[in-house]
């Protein structure tokens, strides 16, 4: 079976060359890590039910008209994006205090923060993706000004949308983080919603008990990841398995043989 090539792997992730041009399948895996890679491990599963969530937050994004990377999932483990080129920049929405911002204002853990905090994180493990400014960005030319406040409309769009979805299932969320990238015509771009939106990348708390239930399990030795893993996928809806594809890997030459043999319409 003639295999994929591998375009990139990161610490959740892993991006294959797709079917079509401007195209590629996106791959999640079990593998965990904190602190800038630090610690690792793996969450059993977890690549499924990051796939399963993904899809399900990306197409009701999709569906309130956040352009998204995301076309279609394949199996379990996969699903087919855009290729888009990556803008350097991790977007962290903030609604209540928690992680990183705790340590460096000296705030508590759970409290509400008076408005929605938008911080820029520069992607670069090598650093330790540091906090920046706008005037960093800017500096560097890592987004131009659109681009810039294209990423913040969606973001602040984003989080009214999920905040909304996760209380519905009584779930708080805490804080997320996002990644955008440019999709090219021609000498024209345009900025949309890419990477994932899992317990990966959200802080998401029970309203009622407060439990984690996200990566915070991971990261502080909790245990119990994969139940919370599984809690959150259980109350969006999405754990139930409608296909029986054990989440191999995507046959590329098969499906372009399935393609060429799809008469083309007249």
């Amino acid at each position: 079976m003639s295999r994929r090539r591998q375009i990139y792997e990161g610490k959740a992730k892993i991006l294959y060359e797709g079917p079509e041009p401007g195209t590629l399948i996106q791959y999640f895996k079990d593998d965990a890590t904190a602190f800038n890679a630090e610690k690792k491990g793996t969450i059993n599963g977890k690549g499924v039910i990051n796939n399963r969530i993904s899809e399900y937050v990306f197409t009701r994004l999709g569906n309130i008209g956040i352009p998204t990377h995301f076309i279609r999932r394949l199996n379990m483990r996969e699903q087919l994006i855009r290729q888009v080129e990556i803008i350097p920049l991790e977007v962290v929405v903030r609604n209540v205090a928690a992680g990183s911002l705790c340590k460096r204002l000296g705030l508590e853990e759970g409290e509400p923060l008076p408005h929605t905090l938008i911080e820029y994180y520069y992607k670069d493990d090598a650093l330790g993706d540091p906090l920046i400014a706008e005037e960093h960005i800017a500096c560097f030319n890592w987004a131009s000004q659109e681009e810039m406040q294209d990423m913040a409309a969606m973001a602040i769009r984003i989080n009214d949308f999920i905040a909304g979805m996760f209380a519905a299932v009584d779930i708080r969320l805490v804080d997320f983080k996002l990644e955008f990238g440019r999709l090219w015509d021609g000498d024209y771009s345009r900025v949309i919603l890419a990477d994932e939106i899992s317990p990966d990348g959200c802080r998401l708390w029970d309203m009622n008990s407060g439990e984690k239930l996200d990566k915070d399990r991971f990261r502080r030795d909790l245990g119990g990841e994969e139940e919370a893993y599984q809690e959150v996928a259980r109350r969006l809806g999405v754990l139930q398995n409608d296909d029986n594809t054990p989440g191999e890997v995507f046959d590329l030459s098969a499906h372009r043989g399935r393609m060429r043999g799809v008469p083309k319409k007249k």
